[in-house]
C-alpha cells in the first residue's frame, strides 16, 4: 500500500510541472494583450481632440488605463477590468513616463441597473498623494473631495481647478448601453501577479513606475511612447 502511495505521489509531482507551464504561458500572453490594449485605447482616446483636456493631462503625474472594463447589472451592479498604470520620472514626476505596472479594477454599485457594457477608462493621477495612495493599497473610488469623475470630452478645469480638489479623474468611453453609476464604489490596486508575469519576478509596483531601474516591457511601448508625444513636459 505504501508503494502505491508512494508512486502516486511520484506520478502526481511529475505531472503537475507539464501541467502547469501551459497555464503559466497562457495567463502571461493575457497580461501581455492587455497591456498592448492599454496602449491601444489610450492612443484612441487622445487621437479624439476634445476627449481628455490636455492642461488636465499634462499636470498628471500618473496615468491608468482599464480597456474594455465588464459591467454587468440588474438591479445590483459590477464591475471588473485589468489595465496598466505608468508615471512620470524624476524629482516631482517631471520626468519622462516609465515602466508601467498592472492594475487591477474591482468592486460594485447599488442602485437600479438594467444592463450590461465594456466601457475603456482612462483615469488621470493628478498629485503625489493619489499616485501614493494607490501604488500602496486598494483605493476606493467614489464620489468624495478627493475623486472626481468625469466623461470624455467634458472640460473639467473649465468649470473647477481640477488638481486641487480631485487626486484622481476618470474619463470613459462606452461600447454599449448601461444605466447607472460608472467607477463610484470600486476600488483600484496593483496587480502583483500579473506584473509577475510581465516583467518575470516579484517587483513592488512603486519600484517598477519610480525607480528608473525596470525596463519597459515591449508589450507597453505604445502606451509609454503615446504618453511621450502627448505630454512630453510635466505643467503644475
Amino acid at each position: 500500500m505504501k508503494k502505491l502511495i508512494t508512486c502516486l505521489l511520484s506520478t502526481v509531482f511529475a505531472v503537475l510541472p507539464t501541467l502547469s507551464a501551459p497555464a503559466w504561458a497562457a495567463d502571461h500572453e493575457k497580461d501581455e494583450d492587455r497591456l498592448k490594449n492599454s496602449g491601444i485605447v489610450l492612443k484612441e482616446i487622445l487621437d479624439v481632440p476634445d476627449d481628455i483636456p490636455q492642461d488636465l493631462l499634462d499636470k498628471a503625474d500618473c496615468v491608468v488605463v482599464f480597456p474594455s472594463v465588464l459591467k454587468a447589472a440588474f438591479i445590483v451592479g459590477g464591475s471588473y477590468g485589468r489595465g496598466a498604470m505608468s508615471c512620470r520620472q524624476g524629482q516631482d514626476f517631471r520626468g519622462h513616463w516609465g515602466a508601467p505596472t498592472m492594475m487591477a479594477l474591482e468592486g460594485g454599485s447599488f442602485g437600479f441597473q438594467i444592463g450590461g457594457e465594456a466601457t475603456d477608462f482612462v483615469l488621470l493621477i493628478m498629485n503625489e498623494r493619489g499616485a501614493s495612495a494607490i501604488l500602496a493599497s486598494k483605493v476606493k473610488l467614489g464620489a468624495d473631495a478627493s475623486v472626481a469623475a468625469g466623461p470624455v470630452g467634458r472640460d473639467l478645469s473649465a468649470e473647477t481647478d481640477a488638481t486641487l480638489r480631485a487626486d484622481i479623474l476618470s474619463y470613459s468611453r462606452a461600447r454599449g448601453v448601461f444605466a447607472g453609476i460608472a467607477l463610484e464604489g470600486s476600488t483600484i490596486r496593483p496587480d502583483g501577479g500579473a506584473n509577475e508575469q510581465i516583467y518575470g519576478r516579484k517587483i513592488p509596483a512603486r519600484q517598477i513606475v519610480r525607480s528608473r531601474r525596470v525596463a519597459i516591457p515591449a508589450p507597453a511601448r505604445q502606451l509609454v511612447s503615446t504618453l511621450d508625444a502627448r505630454t512630453p513636459s510635466h505643467k503644475s
